[in-house]
């Protein structure tokens, strides 16, 4: 009985970190590979470098797409993409006062 509450403590400091650091890390992990795979062609979008541009093409094969920007055309990878803005444009703006 004695080394199982000794065990205790360092029991609860894993789950601790599980539920605070690894769950919320694969869940956000499981969102952006929806996200990747939900692209389509047109939609207009922001890379995590800050580049703006619409989709021009999507490769499956070896998981790229080509964003058509001011300057022309480009081949990211599918996870660079930080936000689609084509949703986001016709969304109506809100007020930051209460």
């Amino acid at each position: 009985m004695e080394s199982i509450s000794s065990f205790l403590p360092i029991i609860a400091m894993f789950a601790v970190v599980y539920f605070f650091m690894i769950a919320p890390q694969m869940k956000r992990a499981k969102k952006e590979k929806q996200f990747a795979a939900d692209l389509k062609r047109g939609d207009k979008v922001i890379t995590k470098s800050g580049m703006h541009g619409k989709i021009a093409e999507l490769n499956d094969k070896d998981n790229s797409c080509v964003i058509e920007t001011m300057s022309g055309k480009l081949k990211f990878d599918r996870s660079a993409i930080s936000m689609e803005m084509s949703s986001a444009l016709n969304k109506p703006a809100t007020s930051l006062k209460k």
